[in-house]
């Protein structure tokens, strides 16, 4: 399969030094044996023990193969976070399948694309998700079971649970088989578990394939060192449809054996509701709803009072913001470097302020962070170059991490991205002598919006579509808030007339909502250098 979908083979399959399992599909058996009572997973429509997680993940595997599924489909899922998308994440992976989280806030065409380029088998999609997609079917060609997943009409219908399997809830009472699949037992740790999306580079996503012993690496490291205990209550506050946050969600919560709350409110009083009610001690959040969440008039001290230390990533902090994190918590921002493609993170620090921008911290257990040349020979210390990320190659993790298997069907882009056995980030930084990593810039043009992805030539392509541009450029510029807003600016094609609510509405046709210009300003002509591409730091003053 690996060759097939242009992917790489891992560079070795070394073992977890804990001793526990490397697959997804026996990944709290070990809770199983000791404690199969304690509570695994809670959402706004079911609490599970683990044993009755164990049954449902069954079920689910089961309905899924009653659809056809088997070891190397695609299963898709386009769901808020709630136990419906942790059970159905658990039952693909129990047959060998292949999960793609789609995120929700995407436009029906990005959605689309998704599903085309995976080539999604079946698509497991909230109900407004499922309308969404259904007139872009035949974009879709290999794409055969669109299954609606709507757990509060399931709820409000539960006094007469329906028995056919035209729903998800339905395909599951249906099968009704509690039992582990055979499948389960030949899942290689080192196949396709998940693919991620990252918003494209070159105008289109690409998909980071990971395998079963990738994703859950980062828990087997936080359950080894302590990182996290039994008595921590794991919340999940951003999207479950991005991989990370399962890796750091519910994959951790069940190798620590504590209980994953799968949190879907990010508005400050729905989610203080939430740590309040359920006890929930950790979660990670961008800096964006954790401002919020301790500044909201509606928000009592009280109401946090099991919350230890939520983890904040995906943008930088404001002194302001830091200032406010000390006073509530009584520490430093925790803050960390990561990535798609890694997954999750690869570095961390406790946030004490540097004297230099860029503090990402040093490398975790598992990981040996390098700083290569353009000729991929390896820095010194202090020297600039590309940040890429391999194996630790000491201590008891040492040579336990691999690579991502690469780019989903795109096996020059997989070549290059690993190159050299290590994962080339594309961002360029250096190393203090004591390892401590700093990041200067990102030479992909990354923005990062509120903690989300946006990458400048996915908005420019769009922009570049509507009839009456002939160049855009887009750009992320400081926000207090939002850490970086997205803008553009643009050239008309001659004698061309549109106004910049037109292109706003035409954006937010094909992207999400966090992905189009907050502002857009025009020009008769775009600076450009001797290679034709325009200069973009020359129309930052345009924005004042």
């Amino acid at each position: 399969m690996l060759a097939e979908h242009g992917l790489l083979a891992p560079p070795s399959r070394p073992k977890f030094p804990s001793g526990r399992t490397q697959s997804v599909c026996d990944v709290f058996d070990w809770v199983l044996d000791e404690d199969p009572d304690r509570e695994a997973l809670v959402g706004r429509h079911g609490r599970y023990s683990y044993a009755a997680l164990d049954a449902e993940a069954n079920r689910a595997a089961a309905a899924l193969a009653g659809l056809g599924v088997g070891a190397g489909d695609r299963v898709a899922a386009c769901l808020p976070n709630d136990v419906d998308i942790v059970i159905a994440f658990l039952g693909t992976l129990r047959l060998g399948a292949v999960w793609v989280g789609v995120n929700r806030p995407l436009a029906g065409p990005e959605k689309a694309y998704l599903l085309n380029d995976s080539g999604a088998r079946v698509y497991l999609a909230a109900p407004d998700a499922a309308s969404e997609i259904a007139p872009l079917r035949g974009d879709i060609p290999a794409l055969e079971h669109v299954v609606t997943v709507d757990a509060a009409a399931r709820s409000e219908a539960s006094q007469a649970p329906k028995t056919s399997g035209d729903d998800w809830a339905g395909l599951r009472r249906a099968t009704g088989d509690p039992d582990r699949p055979a499948q389960a037992s030949r899942v290689d740790p080192f196949s396709p578990a998940a693919i991620a999306y990252t918003s494209g580079t070159t105008g289109h996503p690409k998909g980071a394939v990971h395998s079963h012993h990738n994703v859950l690496l980062p828990g087997a490291v936080s359950a080894a060192t302590g990182t996290y205990t039994p008595d921590l209550r794991q919340g999940v506050v951003l999207p479950l449809t991005i991989l990370n946050l399962i890796v750091l969600g519910p994959l951790t919560a069940f190798q620590v054996g504590s209980t994953c709350v799968a949190i879907d409110r990010i508005d400050a009083p729905g989610l203080a509701a939430w740590v309040r009610d359920e006890k929930v001690g950790h979660f990670a959040a961008v800096p964006t709803i954790i401002h919020d969440l301790m500044t909201h008039p509606d928000v009592a001290k009280e109401d946090l009072a099991s919350l230890q230390r939520p983890m904040v990533g995906g943008a930088d902090c404001p002194e302001e913001f830091r200032d406010l994190y000390r006073e509530r918590f009584g520490r430093e921002v925790g803050i960390g470097y990561g990535m798609t493609e890694a997954p999750t993170a690869v570095t961390s620090a406790d946030g004490t302020p540097s004297a230099q921008p860029g503090l990402c911290g040093k490398a975790l257990p598992q990981i040996e962070i390098q700083i290569r040349d353009e000729d991929d020979r390896p820095l010194p210390a202090g020297e600039m170059g590309e940040i890429c990320v391999g194996p630790s190659r000491t201590g008891d993790w040492a040579g336990v991490y691999t690579p991502m298997l690469g780019y989903w069907n795109r096996p020059d882009a997989t070549a290059d991205a690993l190159r050299a056995g290590v994962y080339h980030t594309g961002d360029v930084g250096f190393l203090e002598p004591d390892g401590t990593l700093y990041i200067r810039g990102r030479r992909n043009e990354l923005i990062l919006r509120g903690g989300a992805n946006v990458y400048p030539a996915e908005v420019e392509r769009v922009l570049g579509e509507h009839p009456s541009v002939a160049a855009a450029a887009v750009f992320g510029l400081p926000d207090p808030r939002l850490g970086e807003r997205v803008v553009a600016v643009v050239q008309l094609e001659p004698g061309a007339v549109a106004d910049e609510a037109a292109l706003v509405a035409h954006v937010r046709s094909e992207l999400a909502r966090y992905k189009t210009p907050d502002a857009i300003r025009f020009v008769d002509e775009m600076p450009r250098n001797a290679m034709n591409k325009i200069v973009k730091r020359t129309l930052h003053p345009l924005f004042g």
